[in-house]
């Protein structure tokens, strides 16, 4: 089977992508990456045949920043790419909506990796659950809206009968069920197959610097990844003054913080690295705003968590995480005693204790191996029961699909390119699609313009 990862190239989707991308290909499967062309080392250092989606008039297209006015760039390119690969399945990140309509006017099926937690409505329970930044209802009926714009754009007719397209044929949670609020239901095609861990392999000198640094102040490590503020409280302030002059120092990784500005004063080491692994094994606590890639590395390691939410779904993960015991809240805002909670946190063996137990049930699930036999099952019809729709292999126009990319391919000027085993033989250019502006994202993970981890 030919399988074509295509999800946000941000750390915080790509990585775990790659995870199931290598289990695939271990099984036999033919696997390919299709991302922007800052992805490509990535690509190689996991042994991935690579396309750039510029090649493919798909600029921006699969950036975490841009993913909002640039999803029919992203559908263009998906569709071209799986064309010229022969694709027989896709699999791509939440977020991702011209990668989902590009498999339904391809008419194959097309797997999601998700976040830690499930963002949408639940298929039954979940009474009583805070709104926790927005209801559920809001961010199903946004993450909707923004579908259909892109359905819109793309010239396709009204949707067929297919409920819940944005779980695609398949939806694969990296979390654990204590992490969705109890007695809730989760949709037919959604599945937990654990973190899906995955990053770049630490460079040796730089990790050797950071010893050094470490070593130097002899303080005990507390490692902080910064996701995006969503308009929320800036933390450079409170981290300033829980890491000044107090028992701690601390590892900030930058993310998607684009004004760091650690005082001189401070016991603060600023990074922005595409690996945090070996980074928390060096730390005893884990500060994070609540996305997922820094909560799961955390969580895997035993490490309690810190959790100080801003937007997006940074305080569902983080209300998550407090619910099942593994995290206490941490406020976004300099405090009378800054390094008590943290002190706290760090002492408390019931939060350490749950968090061991949840990160060893997350090791134990195999999740690559987990994803994996979801999507073959995905490819062999065994959750495309509610496929049925007919409209995607014509779009509206009446055209056949391939019909439908030779005139795209034709009016862009774009070569055709053959994605297999070896990746890419050719290379086009192609000036891309314009984009009006970086959308706020209703999810928000990963770092932006960057690829560490989100």
């Amino acid at each position: 089977m030919r399988i074509l990862l295509c999800p946000l190239s941000d750390g915080g989707y790509l990585y775990p992508t790659i995870a199931a991308g290598l289990e695939l290909r271990h099984r036999g499967h033919i696997v390919s990456v299709l991302g922007r062309a800052a992805a490509a080392p990535i690509a190689a250092e996991a042994g991935l045949p690579f396309a750039a989606a510029e090649d493919f008039g798909g600029r921006r297209g699969f950036s975490a920043t841009w993913w909002g006015p640039t999803g029919l760039a992203q559908y263009r390119a998906t569709l071209r790419a799986a064309t010229q690969a022969g694709a027989d399945l896709l699999v791509t990140s939440v977020l991702c909506n011209g990668a989902l309509l590009a498999a339904e006017v391809l008419d194959i099926p097309v797997a999601v990796v998700g976040l830690s937690v499930h963002l949408w409505t639940y298929r039954a329970g979940g009474e009583g659950e805070p709104p926790l930044g927005r209801t559920r209802e809001n961010r199903t009926g946004e993450s909707m809206r923004l579908y259909a714009a892109v359905r819109e754009q793309a010239g396709l007719a009204a949707r067929g009968p297919r409920k819940d397209p944005l779980l695609g044929d398949a939806l694969l949670l990296r979390g654990d069920p204590a992490l969705e609020y109890p007695g809730a239901v989760l949709p037919e095609r959604v599945h937990h197959v654990g973190p899906l861990a995955w990053e770049p392999a630490a460079d040796a000198a730089d990790l050797a610097a950071i010893e050094a640094h470490l070593h130097r102040s002899g303080k005990p490590v507390v490692y902080a990844h910064l996701g995006r503020f969503f308009g929320g409280a800036d933390k450079w302030p409170a981290l300033n003054a829980a890491f000044t002059g107090g028992p701690f120092q601390a590892v900030v990784e930058q993310g998607r913080s684009t004004d760091p500005r650690p005082d001189p004063g401070a016991d603060i080491l600023l990074v922005r690295k595409r690996w945090m692994g070996p980074l928390i094994d060096r730390a005893g606590l884990v500060l994070t705003s609540g996305t997922s890639a820094p909560v799961l590395a955390a969580l895997l390691r035993g490490r309690p968590l810190g959790v100080s939410p801003n937007g997006s779904e940074q305080p569902l993960l983080a209300g998550a995480c407090v619910r099942a015991g593994v995290a206490v809240r941490v406020p976004g805002v300099p405090t009378p005693e800054p390094s008590a909670l943290l002190a706290s946190a760090w002492r408390d063996p019931v939060l350490r204790r749950r968090a061991g137990e949840l990160g060893r049930r997350l090791a134990a699930a195999n999740g690559a191996a987990r994803a994996a036999d979801v999507i073959e099952q995905v490819a062999h019809g065994g959750e495309r029961r509610e496929h049925g729709h007919s409209i995607g292999r014509v779009g509206g126009t009446g055209r056949t699909v391939g019909e439908r990319v030779a005139l795209d391919t034709a009016q862009r000027g774009i070569s055709r390119l053959r994605l297999g085993a070896h990746g890419n033989t050719g290379h086009p250019t192609s000036e891309g699609l314009p984009a009006t502006g970086a959308a706020a994202s209703p999810l928000g993970e990963g770092p932006a313009g960057g690829l560490g981890p989100g």
